[in-house]
């Protein structure tokens, strides 16, 4: 598994999306993100147990990204014909896009891929507006994510000092 250190310039990306809609497919790139700060999970698979609780509490909180200059993007090595049905036939209207990185590439390319089965760990990537890699954190498999602390991280890179443990948006840098 490929090890990705932060301050680097984060791999480039193409994927095919299911748009939150359920209806329509689209495509992102790491290019379309620069300017904005993109928040990127990737989860194991399609109808399963705790990637629904992440995806729609991602989804739920979009809005709040939105407003600190940053868009969502949930991955997994599924195909968006997958992403759609699950849309349609599970979670249900969501504000995020899917994205399939069928070819497993991607998720390489970021270390998260457990290569003998051919799923994601649960990674979580932030890139700032100009590219660059600034938060990584992975999780095995049986363990969810937690959207308030990704917020709370995401301000902390965005205060543009030193925050100190358990810093919250609001309180002082060092």
């Amino acid at each position: 598994m490929a090890e990705r250190l932060v301050g680097v310039q984060a791999p480039a990306f193409e994927m095919e999306t299911a748009l939150g809609n359920g209806e329509a497919f689209g495509k992102v790139s790491l290019e379309g993100y620069k300017g904005k700060w993109l928040v990127m999970f990737f989860y194991p698979l399609d109808f399963t147990f705790i990637c629904p609780t992440e995806i729609t509490a991602f989804s739920d909180a979009a809005a709040q990204f939105n407003e600190l200059n940053a868009e969502v993007l949930a991955v997994s090595t599924d195909s968006v014909h997958s992403h759609k049905a699950w849309i349609n036939n599970g979670l249900g209207q969501l504000n995020i896009q899917i994205a399939s990185d069928n070819n497993h590439q991607v998720s390489r390319d970021y270390g998260v891929l457990i290569e003998d089965k051919g799923i994601a760990l649960r990674g979580l990537f932030i890139v700032d507006p100009d590219g660059v890699l600034q938060y990584s954190v992975n999780h095995n498999t049986n363990i969810g994510r937690n959207v308030e602390e990704t917020l709370r991280v995401l301000q902390a890179l965005q205060s543009g000092g030193l925050c100190g443990i358990n810093w919250k948006p609001g309180q002082p840098n060092l």
